[in-house]
């Protein structure tokens, strides 16, 4: 059969049709699954055949989601999580051992930084971070113990990006891992493996999912980093549901269709922003005054469906706006098909202290709008009415 583009494997990927006959995979709600014969069961436990023992080792609904996913990631395999947090931590901790360090972009979600900086030491793994623009430093921090070279682009929730091919070079020279969170972009819109990255780690909950309906995560990437995070996933049990699997499959069937939504209406809501005077700045990677633009035209598609924006008057005209809206949705989710906004510096970042979030650019009057699939004149116009 000839290879297929992105939009057809997004729909076509499916699990085998059962006897049934039907034609959409259906749910596989089961905790177990029966074997043979006594010689089946051992060849299964040793690996020598292949098939489903236990859902919280493999499932027919999370086996298809993974298969998707790496195809769409250009992927040779994978492992899903209960959530993308759980992604992270175990394409980390499955790979490191006491002693080891970790190079890290410092723009990172604040969970990933609770990571680096709270968990990680309790077992003798160490961090550095590496400032965005500041590339020529970054090799300086790279010590004998570093294995790990970790990164988000586009940041959360600064939209700064990095180099995906500059940074494939540098860690392919220093035999570093190079993991990349991709769940901004998405593969519609940023494939990291083509430009020297080992892992993609995923939240699915975002843009994958794209309703806001479940928790999810996934890794993928090499054979043999998979295999590693594999058996500790296996061992440790952060494993996805075959409900959350299921449905996560079914909705990249729509995720050409919804990102370049997403990117549409950010587009314009970042063009809207930029000639606001009450806006001091704008960050969105495809927006002309963006830093970055020339990088964001070479490694991404189209610019995401995030944008952030630094409101006059700081904190208080923050909560403001925030307070005014009437409607984008208050939370601190981000890909649903509903339009939501968040005050990163007292939500999801909050945990950092002020110097962290300033050196990452999270001001006391940051907003973040992850632009959802709602007409766009109806956004501009809540957006307007609050700015007022």
């Amino acid at each position: 059969m000839k290879k297929t583009k992105f939009e057809t494997d997004a729909i076509r990927t499916q699990t085998s049709t059962s006897g049934e006959r039907e034609h959409s995979t259906p749910l596989y709600l089961t905790s177990s699954f029966l074997f043979d014969s006594a010689e089946h069961a051992r060849a299964l436990f040793a690996n020598e055949e292949e098939g489903n023992v236990y859902s919280r080792y493999s499932n027919p609904n999370t086996d298809e989601f993974i298969h998707k996913m790496c195809k769409l990631e250009g992927a040779s395999s994978g492992v899903a999580t209960a959530s993308g947090m759980a992604g992270v931590f175990s394409s980390i901790a499955a790979l490191l051992k006491k002693g080891d360090h970790i190079l890290a972009s410092r723009s990172l979600f604040g969970s990933t930084h609770q990571i680096l900086s709270e968990l990680l030491p309790r077992w003798g793994i160490t961090h550095s971070y590496a400032d965005i623009n500041d590339p020529d430093s970054w090799e300086s921090l790279i010590r004998k113990e570093t294995k790990i070279l970790f990164l988000e682009t586009p940041s959360n929730p600064g939209l700064d990006l990095i180099d995906l091919e500059w940074a494939g070079e540098l860690s392919k020279k220093h035999n570093l891992i190079n993991i990349v969170d991709n769940c901004f972009a998405t593969p519609w819109l940023q494939r990291p493996l083509e430009y020297g990255a080992d892992l993609i780690v995923h939240s699915a909950t975002k843009f994958i999912d794209g309703q806001g309906r479940g928790i999810g995560g996934i890794i993928v990437g090499k054979d043999e980093y998979i295999e590693e995070v594999s058996f500790f996933t296996r061992h440790t049990g952060p494993a996805l549901s075959p409900f959350n699997a299921w449905m996560f499959s079914k909705s990249l069937e729509t995720l050409p269709v919804r990102m370049d939504r997403h990117c549409d209406n950010a587009e314009q809501l970042a063009d809207f922003l930029g000639l606001h005077k009450k806006v001091k700045l704008v960050k969105y990677p495809f927006h002309k005054d963006h830093p970055q633009l020339e990088l964001a035209r070479k490694q991404m598609k189209r610019g995401g469906g995030v944008v952030c924006f630094e409101i006059e008057g700081g904190y208080e005209q923050a909560t403001q706006f925030i307070d005014k809206v009437a409607m984008l949705s208050r939370s601190a989710n981000l890909g649903d098909a509903r339009t939501i906004v968040t005050h990163p510096a007292s939500t999801t970042h909050s945990k950092l202290t002020d110097q962290e979030r300033e050196r990452v650019g999270i001001t006391p009057g940051l907003i973040r709008i992850a632009a959802g699939l709602e007409a766009i004149d109806d956004i501009l116009e809540d957006v307007e009415q609050a700015l007022s």
